[in-house]
């Protein structure tokens, strides 16, 4: 009972599989459904926002689907149909942005403040096995109470 009632538990846990394109969309050249496909993982649902146009059942996914798959009928390279779908919904519509100028602070940022937290690690570090291995020097009335521990008879 134990096993089963586990079993159902990883199933419920599992994401369900992705659904999103319907067969009417897809198209019928094998090559050119790969292509879509590829180009829709690369496309955020500006509805979900955390989901791929190709993993999404919103309407708007659909239609951006239709779009890329649209576009690349026409001809367009995989280049092309991003470069249009980010003209008419800017570069939000990106899940990866693009390595540019303007978000230089985005792809600059995680690797910046790993190397801080490595740096600062190192120092950390270093500060503590110094003070570990030199000890402070006892003061005075420390070395008067050490002494009076020390004699032999003292209470």
């Amino acid at each position: 009972m134990r096993r089963l009632a586990l079993i159902a538990l990883f199933l419920t846990l599992l994401p369900p599989a992705a659904l999103a394109v319907t067969p009417d969309e897809a198209l019928k050249d094998p090559a050119l459904e790969a292509r879509a496909r590829t180009i829709s993982r690369e496309l955020r649902c500006m509805v979900c926002q955390n989901q791929s146009i190709d993993d999404s059942e919103a309407p708007l996914a659909h239609d951006l689907r239709v779009l890329v798959r649209d576009r690349l009928m026409k001809g367009d390279d995989n280049r092309q149909v991003l470069d249009f779908i980010v003209a008419r919904y800017g570069e939000f519509v990106l899940l990866k942005p693009r390595f540019e100028l303007r978000t230089l602070a985005l792809w600059g940022l995680p690797p910046a403040a790993l190397l801080a937290g490595v740096i600062g690690l190192i120092v950390a570090l270093r500060r503590r096995r110094t003070a570990a291995t030199e000890p402070a020097p006892l003061s005075a009335a420390e070395r008067q109470r050490l002494a009076t521990l020390v004699e032999p008879g003292a209470d």
